[in-house]
């Protein structure tokens, strides 16, 4: 009995300094990682954090517009009279849940088409790639700025826009990964015992297509705040009173020369939280990469 706790004392041990050091030698993920965790906690909690929860809504206060930070409102107030603070604490659940839809919409749309077009090949390979060539020939902003704009100005429209100009790189992505595996012996063989295609897809071929999407969404994320955020303070995403970063910005860029506060903390939200995903998708990347691996 005793011999077994040593022996459990020490792996418990190993796993902890091996997580230490495998953090230490990858500080982009160290780096990112906490950053994007506590942000994500911020989110969660930020109901029961945020000082003024009226002022996250539709509540004003002209009596005290305007005022710079202080004790009582860290980040000041805007032009309505409402606490920046509390709305920048409530806008982390806003961007980051509008990057998540999107890029679940565009994960599911994505990786479902590049895996039939990989594993098929042929006609159905064709029609879905120059379908993806179609909507990869214009830069992602434009083609999720013309969306928008056809689009009712809320944060559902500007979920959908975004997520049209976002899948066709998954697509593509995990279509060359799905043509690869394919091409396996073991895939051939459960071909030749005449298992359906639809079984090879589920258990074989996706499985084995999804790796490096995990890598690419964790870049995503700072990309889809980012395109959120502008077509936000473009007047094409969240309507006020919603507590969206970029909209705050847009509804503060007339009075930056005097009160600057109005866009500088929710500005540095955004820079922030799309700079904390960088870093870790840049992180597991460079963990990830074969290539690297090999090296060393």
């Amino acid at each position: 009995m005793s011999g077994t706790r040593a022996s459990g004392t020490g792996a418990s041990g190993i796993g902890a300094s091996g997580i230490g050091r495998f953090l230490r030698a990858n500080p982009l993920i160290a780096t990112g990682g906490v950053i994007a965790l506590l942000i994500v906690l911020i989110a969660v909690v930020a109901p029961l954090v945020v000082p003024y929860p009226a002022d996250a809504g539709a509540a004003t206060h002209p009596e005290i517009a305007l005022q710079a930070p202080s004790a009582q409102h860290l980040f000041g107030t805007d032009q309505v009279g409402r606490d920046v603070f509390s709305r920048v604490l409530a806008g982390a659940r806003v961007s980051p849940v509008v990057a998540l839809f999107v890029l679940l919409i565009s994960c599911v749309v994505g990786i479902s088409l590049g895996v039939l077009a990989g594993y098929f090949g042929g006609v159905t390979d064709e029609i879905i790639m120059r379908i993806t060539d179609i909507f990869l020939a214009f830069p992602p902003l434009l083609l999720a700025l013309a969306f928008a704009t056809v689009l009712p100005a809320n944060l559902t429209s500007l979920t959908i826009a975004i997520a049209i100009s976002w899948w066709p790189w998954y697509t593509r992505l995990v279509r060359g990964q799905a043509a690869s595996v394919a091409g396996r012996p073991y895939v051939e063989a459960c071909r030749a015992l005449g298992i359906p295609s639809w079984r090879i897809l589920l258990r074989h071929v996706l499985p084995n297509s999804v790796t490096p999407v995990i890598v690419q969404v964790s870049l995503d994320v700072g990309g889809v705040i980012l395109t959120a955020s502008a077509l936000s303070f473009l007047g094409l995403g969240a309507q006020d009173p919603t507590p969206d970063w970029g909209l705050m910005v847009a509804e503060g860029q007339n009075y930056f020369t005097t009160q600057w506060w109005l866009v500088t903390f929710p500005g540095l939200a955004i820079l922030i939280t799309a700079l904390a995903f960088n870093l870790l998708g840049d992180g597991l990347r460079d963990v990830l990469d074969p290539r690297r691996v090999l090296i060393r």
